[in-house]
This record gives C-alpha cells, sequence and structure tokens, in this order.
C-alpha cells in the first residue's frame, strides 16, 4: 500500500481528500501545518507528499525547501495544492522542489488523476 502525506489547514478539504484517496487504497497521514508536516517527514518516508501552499508556521514552499534539504528525503514525490493558480507562483514552487501543482478547486478525481500519474508515471 502506498503512503501519502496530505498536509492541509483546511479541515474540510482535508476530509474530503483523505476520504477520496482512502477509497483508491492508499494510506494517508494527516498535518494541518507546515511544521507538523516536516516533523512527519522526518519520521517517515511517503511515496508522495501532497501540501498546501498557505498553511500556518510554514508555507507549502518551505515544507519543499527543507524536505530537499533532508539527505534521506531529497527525492520525495511532492504536490503543490494552492488557490494561487497563476503562473508565477506555480513557476515559485516547481522552482523550490515541487514535481506538480494543481489548482483549488479540483475535482476529487482530478487528484486522483494526478495522484495516481505521478505515483505510477
Amino acid at each position: 500500500m502506498k503512503s501519502i502525506l496530505l498536509a492541509e489547514d483546511e479541515p474540510i478539504l482535508r476530509m474530503l481528500v483523505v476520504d477520496s484517496l482512502e477509497d483508491e487504497g492508499y494510506e494517508i497521514d494527516e498535518a494541518s501545518d507546515g511544521e507538523e508536516a516536516i516533523e512527519k517527514i522526518k519520521a517517515k518516508a511517503y511515496d508522495l507528499i501532497i501540501l498546501d501552499y498557505m498553511m500556518p508556521k510554514l508555507t507549502g514552499v518551505e515544507v519543499i525547501e527543507q524536505t530537499r534539504r533532508l539527505p534521506d528525503r531529497a527525492a520525495a514525490r511532492i504536490l503543490m495544492l494552492s488557490a494561487k493558480n497563476q503562473q508565477a507562483e506555480q513557476d515559485k514552487v516547481m522552482a523550490a522542489g515541487a514535481d506538480g501543482f494543481m489548482s483549488k478547486p479540483f475535482s476529487p478525481l482530478d487528484l486522483i488523476d494526478k495522484v495516481e500519474a505521478m505515483l505510477n508515471g
């Protein structure tokens, strides 16, 4: 079973994503802010890390940058979710080291397709 960390500060969106991905057979760990995400990333190797851009304590970009500096986690696959969907923001996210970007709002089916493409592509 592939494991995914979801770092999202909005409880309703976090629940929607968790339910959608668990229904597809993924094991999901949750973090509600950037610091909690880093703690979990240090403790466990995930097949995919899904980050919200705007989170308390550390932004998604800061989490990516810190993750990329961890020798045993530097190659982690990372998907950024953001309502900041301007091209400049997407470029910033990708330059920080994300492997994918998805604009909010999104459909659960689109998220599942993106996750499967990132994990199997």
